[in-house]
């Protein structure tokens, strides 16, 4: 075996030290992630905790008013990416087949399924919050500008957003919340729970109005 070869060898066959510290530290990220999926208000919390940290740091140095002004747009596309459905319904109105959402009380029941779902955007939200604080630490993000008109501009590009949303919400029927498919007592469970209560007070009387059977514990 040549000089070369062993050299080619040494570079290509093993990972460098480097490579394998990032590719621990990611195993790590990702571990911890996967601990916290659960945890959902524990989750929120911290990410709002970071936020709060941020915002009093931006007050306390009078500055970095830009790069705040992109983290509030860059939440509120996130926040909007949470509240739409996975599948546009305005694409499905002339197709005839392909999922839709429910849109009357007695139709099969579909979980709303997000753009973006909950743990992506938490994810998102705090990666962006602890980039801008990064960002705090440069003085050449620090660029000079009337705050006072980006959060006027903000407070309206908001408002125009979230009413658009809203009118998609009600023109296409549907809520980007999902609690579960309601679940209805059965004839025997509901007979079981009458009897029951009758039993626990003694006897039960017996009365015929216009044909219908009633009970009277």
């Amino acid at each position: 075996m040549s000089e070369g070869d062993s050299i080619g060898d040494s570079i290509h066959g093993k990972p460098s030290a480097i490579s394998s510290f990032f590719t621990r530290l990611g195993q790590l990220y990702q571990s911890w992630l996967d601990k916290l999926t659960p945890h959902t208000t524990v989750r929120w919390a911290l990410t709002l905790a970071l936020a709060v940290l941020y915002m009093i740091r931006v007050y306390l140095l009078q500055g970095w008013y830009i790069v705040t002004y992109a983290l509030g747009i860059y939440h509120l596309n996130l926040f909007i990416a949470f509240l739409s459905p996975k599948v546009d319904p305005s694409l499905l109105e002339d197709a005839d087949d392909g999922p839709s959402l429910p849109t009357k009380q007695n139709e099969e029941f579909r979980p709303f399924i997000r753009r973006l779902p909950e743990f992506k955007f938490w994810h998102s939200a705090t990666k962006g919050v602890v980039i801008a604080m990064c960002c705090t630490f440069f003085e050449a993000f620090n660029v000079p500008v009337f705050w006072p008109i980006l959060v006027m501009y903000f407070i309206m590009l908001f408002c125009i957003t979230m009413k658009r949303q809203i009118k998609h919400m009600i023109k296409y029927r549907y809520i980007p919340f999902t609690h579960g498919k309601k679940r209805y007592k059965g004839k025997e469970e509901m007979g079981n729970t009458f009897s029951k209560g009758c039993e626990a007070k003694g006897g039960t009387d017996y009365a015929v109005a216009s044909g219908v059977w009633l009970g009277f514990c």
